[in-house]
């Protein structure tokens, strides 16, 4: 049981539209610090859920923050602006999926670090 309440925590730390969140402070502020701020907090959330839970959480939450960032994406209403050539050659949609899927690499890294710490730890 202390599992799932771990694994449905890491889905709700997941929900947070982080390639939202950086592209939105690439677009107002020329500034990629929000694209390093979601690699470290994404990263951290796939180094905990697979150290104190499992995958699971880490596929979903994944999931919902594309999810998320979609919805933000479609109710702002400057979207016009970012599709209008800020993010060439990708309109802003497609720049989610790409930043999404290029996120799961240093998830999926810290997660392997995670496995090791893990049976280390058990020894």
């Amino acid at each position: 049981m202390k599992k799932i309440c771990i694994g449905i925590l890491f889905v709700i730390l997941y929900c947070f539209p982080f390639v939202y969140f950086s592209m939105k402070q690439d677009f107002t502020n020329h500034s990629l610090i929000g694209y390093l701020i979601m690699i470290v907090s994404t990263s951290i959330l796939a180094f905990l859920s697979r150290y104190f839970c499992n995958f699971i959480p880490f596929i979903i939450g994944n999931i919902f923050s594309m999810i998320i960032s979609f919805y933000f994406n479609g109710s702002m209403s400057d979207t016009e602006m970012w599709d209008g050539g800020y993010f060439k050659p990708f309109s802003s949609s497609q720049l989610i999926v790409v930043v999404s899927l290029l996120n799961l690499i240093p998830q999926y890294i810290a997660m392997i670090l995670a496995k090791k710490v893990h049976n280390i730890n058990k020894v």
